[in-house]
C-alpha cells in the first residue's frame, strides 16, 4: 500500500502570516492523521517562515502514524532530527532562501557527505530518504550511500503531465524500476495533486510513499481537509 504523508508546512505559513497560533498546527497533525493520512511531513527551513523548530519538537508526541522530517542537512537541522528521531529523515539539496525544493542532489559529487549522514542517521534508528531527481547516475550513487529510500523529485511530472502524461511519465518509471532492482525504498513528492497522482500511482505502484502539502492544503481550502486526504487516498488505491 502507497502511504500518504501530508506536509502541513503550508498550515504554519498561514499561522505565520498573522502571529498567535491560529491555525494550531499541532490540532492540524492530529486532525490530519484522524482523517485519514498515513504521516505527517513538516520541512524547518532556516528563517522558520513555515514550520519552526519548536514546532516539529512539539508534533512528534502527538503522531501515531509515521513523522517524516525533511530539510538541508545544516548542523542544526541534524541536531533537530537526532533529538526528535523521527520516523524518516529525507535529505534536501535547498539553498538558505529556496522558496521551495526545486532540485534533487548530486549523488555523485555530494556522495561522500551523503553516506557520512545516512551512517548518522541510520545508527541513531532514523530511516533515510534522499531527495534525487530521475538522472540514473543520481540513483545509483544514492545506492552507495546506503540510503534506505530516494525521494523522486516530481515537478517535471507535474508539469508535462496535461500536454503528454505517457511522456511525462516515462523517466519516472524507469527511475523507480532502477530504484527497486537496487532494493531501495521509493518516495515522490513535489506538485503532486487530485489531476496527476492516480496515473502516476498506476504506472509505479510499488511506491511506498507520497509526501504531499501545496496542493493538498490548497484543495482543503474548497473541499474540507477530512473530504480532501480521502479523495487523495482514493487516488492511491
Amino acid at each position: 500500500m502507497t502511504k500518504l504523508s501530508v506536509n502541513i508546512n503550508k498550515i504554519a505559513t498561514l499561522r505565520n502570516a498573522r502571529g498567535g497560533n491560529v491555525p494550531n498546527v499541532l490540532t492540524a497533525a492530529i486532525n490530519c492523521q484522524i482523517f485519514g493520512a498515513d504521516g505527517i511531513t513538516v520541512h524547518p527551513r532556516p528563517d522558520e517562515r513555515h514550520i519552526k523548530y519548536k514546532d516539529v519538537i512539539e508534533i512528534k508526541p502527538i503522531i501515531t502514524t509515521e513523522f517524516n522530517i525533511e530539510g538541508y542537512p545544516s548542523e542544526k537541522f541534524i541536531n533537530l532530527v537526532l533529538s526528535v528521531k523521527p520516523d524518516q529523515v529525507t535529505l534536501v539539496p535547498d539553498t538558505h532562501d529556496a522558496i521551495t525544493s526545486n532540485a534533487g542532489w548530486d549523488t555523485l559529487k555530494h556522495r561522500i557527505f551523503l553516506t557520512d549522514l545516512v551512517s548518522t542517521f541510520k545508527k541513531a534508528g532514523v530511516r533515510t530518504s534522499i531527495f534525487v531527481d530521475t538522472n540514473p547516475v543520481n540513483i545509483k550513487n544514492a545506492v552507495l550511500t546506503g540510503t534506505d529510500r530516494i525521494e523522486l523529485y516530481t515537478e517535471p511530472y507535474a508539469t508535462g503531465f496535461s500536454q503528454n502524461a505517457d511522456e511525462a511519465i516515462e523517466p519516472f518509471i524507469k527511475a523507480a524500476t532502477i530504484a527497486r532492482d537496487a532494493g531501495l525504498g521509493l518516495n515522490a513528492g513535489h506538485d503532486l495533486n487530485l489531476d496527476n497522482l492516480k496515473f502516476f500511482y498506476q504506472n509505479i505502484p510499488w511506491i511506498d510513499e507520497v509526501s504531499i502539502g501545496h496542493a493538498l492544503i490548497s484543495d482543503a481550502l474548497y473541499l474540507g481537509l477530512e473530504n480532501t486526504i480521502q479523495m487523495y487516498k482514493r487516488q492511491l488505491a
